[in-house]
């Protein structure tokens, strides 16, 4: 019988990417302790994906006011968050906390367990990121848990009849960026050799990008989805058929919602941060420069995914 655990928080900031890989750490203990209840302390823009996923039951914002106190040596700290901490049984925190100042004010809140893991993996290693994340579970006797992340959200808007290819043309970083004229190329591709339609996906920082590539895509054809929040995203991808992207949290979540996912890898460290799902392709740039990655290359990918 699994043990009752009361009240589990897991403290998480990071961006998109680096909260969809600590999923199967956060699966893995909502399997072994299924009467729990869940929360998240972290960026609610992600928190509210694992949210609309089952996964939590709730979630709280790092970024509030009064939680400021806790990252102060000393500090007085605030009185309802004192309380809210003190309603804890567990605490898994993945915060960057290296003179455990955090670690010590929530000390002073609750009894509760505490469990310190990495924020983030140590680059110079070859062990995957969700691996590292699950790796602090081991104190409670969570062993070899399933290291893919996998989220499954309602449909709420549903995309026109046919077949869709995802493409998000984006990252955090330009040096993660395929050349948007070869966007353009794969686009046109799609557009006269397949009967495909085309889901366009950006961020607050890829509209003009998205603009541009629109062009290149009948409006018939086109959906745009723009900044929309992470569960809607995910009900969108999870109806397409394939997805195109760079190393980014998107990618993350359209290989976490079991949708076909080709990856165009750049300098990024593959062994630490690419996707574990069966369903995903890495296209490596040579010497990890996506300069050097033809539009041919990616083509050939999609046409040989298309027929699997």
């Amino acid at each position: 019988m699994a043990e009752k655990r009361g009240k589990i928080l897991v403290v998480r900031g990071g961006a998109i990417g680096d909260f969809i890989l600590t999923l199967p750490a956060i699966s893995a203990m909502r399997n072994t302790f299924p009467g729990a209840h869940f929360e998240v302390l972290g960026y609610p823009v992600v928190a509210e994906l694992a949210k609309a996923g089952g996964l939590i039951d709730g979630f709280r914002s790092i970024e509030a006011g009064p939680l400021s106190r806790f990252f102060a040596r000393d500090a007085k700290l605030d009185p309802a968050w004192v309380e809210y901490f003190a309603s804890c049984n567990l605490i898994i925190s993945y915060l960057y906390d290296p003179d455990a100042i955090f670690r010590t004010n929530v000390g002073r809140a609750t009894k509760a367990q505490f469990i310190q893991g990495l924020h983030r993996p140590d680059e110079s290693s070859a062990v995957h990121a969700t691996a590292v994340f699950l790796k602090p579970l081991e104190q409670l006797a969570i062993f070899s848990a399933d290291p893919v992340p996998r989220i499954s959200v309602q449909v709420g808007e549903k995309l026109a009849p046919g077949k869709w290819i995802a493409i998000h043309p984006g990252s955090g970083s330009e040096r993660k960026n395929w050349k948007l004229e070869r966007w353009f190329t794969l686009l046109q591709w799609i557009q006269t050799e397949t009967d495909w339609n085309v889901l366009l996906i950006a961020g607050e920082a890829e509209v003009t990008r998205l603009d541009e590539l629109a062009r290149a895509i009948a409006k018939g054809r086109l959906h745009r989805a723009e900044c929309l929040p992470l569960a809607d995203l995910a009900a969108l991808l999870a109806q397409c058929a394939l997805f195109v992207g760079h190393d980014s949290g998107i990618t993350h979540l359209a290989a976490a919602v079991d949708c076909k996912v080709i990856a165009l890898w750049g300098p990024s460290k593959r062994i630490i941060w690419q996707p574990l799902n069966k369903s995903a392709r890495i296209v490596e740039a040579p010497a990890g420069d996506l300069e050097q990655l033809t539009a041919g290359t990616v083509i050939d990918a999609v046409r040989e995914m298309r027929m699997l």
